[in-house]
């Protein structure tokens, strides 16, 4: 098949009118089966895609078209893939790195924004996007202290539409609330899955670390604050369902680190596990190579290792295979199977993102939550 590129290279003398139609009669980056050629028009001396896909060359050079200022470059991406990326521009001695100026999709995390290229079949969740029918649950502020930290922790609580106090309801406890809200629409998701009923309506702790990578390290510290004063303080202030399978823990990265370990400390008190991209580091022979933050978790890992327990009744586990983690998020799995939790793992065509894991959530909290409607069709 031949491709747009292809189609327009194959022209004797691509002028301006035949470029200009070129850029406006497509999208971009283009999407064509397994390839996908990125575009970029304007003054520079040499163009790099610089993407977040582990074990990939960073900086791949563009290609221009003589004659022109048109740039392009052509990549083979498995179909349903989600990329983000950025365009490095360099110009003499000066090089900038800008969004795709022909690309309007964009991700945002606390970094700033990428770029996102979408691969042939991938689609955007429809149940993450607002949905006019489903009644908004709310968030409350509240305060919770903390003497193993020397103060008190502010926590945000989501309580679900038709929340009533007469009710009893599960509980999620969710690391890096803040970013879970903003960058991966955690709310929108809640509402539109509790009112498909999807998911059983449920309290939502969202909370926060001010030291994250040293708490939520595997940091002991942390697991007693979860569990001796944030969990007794939302005891006493919601009504909450009292069995451990009725409570879960949940976070990505070092948040999988946090709630993993605390879950493993404390399997009498939490019976469902959601992780996504876990920095789960190890060593097998010799010091990991993560760097220092990493070696309380690493520590942590394999000590676990060694002696695995079940750290909850279900464990739901997902990555993206274009991440460094998922070779130890793979290895996590067989070993998990060996205990006796329950486990689904998931893979996706992503990178360590917040849209990555906003779109393995509904088939996490639908298996660990399950609402009416999967009670009816199952």
């Amino acid at each position: 098949m031949t491709t747009a590129i292809e189609e327009l290279l194959a022209t004797a003398s691509p002028d301006e009118e035949r470029i200009r139609a070129f850029l406006e009669a497509r999208s971009f980056p283009i999407a064509e089966g397994s390839r996908v050629t990125f575009v970029y028009r304007g003054a520079a001396d040499a163009v790099y895609l610089q993407h977040w896909i582990y074990g990939l060359p960073s900086a791949v050079p563009f290609q221009r078209l003589e004659g022109t200022d048109l740039w392009y470059l052509e990549q083979e991406i498995p179909p349903r893939s989600r990329v983000e990326y950025k365009f490095e521009v360099q110009t003499g001695e000066l090089s900038r790195l800008i969004r795709d100026p022909l690309n309007p999709q964009l991700a945002h995390d606390p970094f700033g924004a990428n770029s996102v290229c979408q691969g042939a079949e991938y689609e955007e969740p429809e149940w993450a996007g607002a949905d006019a029918e489903a009644r908004a649950g709310i968030l409350e502020a509240g305060v919770v202290p903390s003497p193993v930290f020397g103060g008190a922790r502010p926590v945000s609580v989501y309580l679900p539409a038709r929340f009533r106090r007469n009710r009893r309801y599960p509980l999620l406890i969710v690391h890096d609330g803040e970013e879970y809200l903003r960058y991966s629409a955690l709310q929108t998701v809640l509402d539109n899955l509790i009112h498909r009923d999807e998911i059983a309506p449920m309290i939502v702790a969202l909370i926060q670390s001010p030291d994250r990578l040293r708490e939520y390290g595997a940091d002991e510290r942390h697991s007693r604050w979860l569990v001796e004063d944030l969990l007794p303080w939302l005891e006493s202030t919601y009504p909450l369902r009292p069995g451990a399978q009725d409570r879960g823990l949940m976070g990505a990265s070092f948040g999988a680190v946090a709630a993993f370990s605390t879950a493993c400390r404390s399997p009498d008190r939490f019976g469902r596990l959601l992780v996504q991209s876990g920095s789960f580091a190890f060593s097998d022979i010799g010091p990991s190579r993560r760097g220092p933050a990493y070696e309380p978790v690493v520590a942590f890992v394999n000590s676990w290792r060694e002696n695995p327990v079940a750290p909850a009744e279900q464990v739901f586990v997902s990555c993206g295979v274009y991440e460094s983690l998922i070779y130890e998020n793979r290895s996590l799995v067989p070993i998990l199977e060996r205990t006796s939790a329950k486990v689904r793992y998931v893979e996706a065509f992503d990178g360590h993102n917040w849209e990555n894991w906003r779109d393995r959530l509904r088939e996490g909290l639908s298996w660990l939550f399950p609402g009416p409607l999967w009670f009816i069709y199952e």
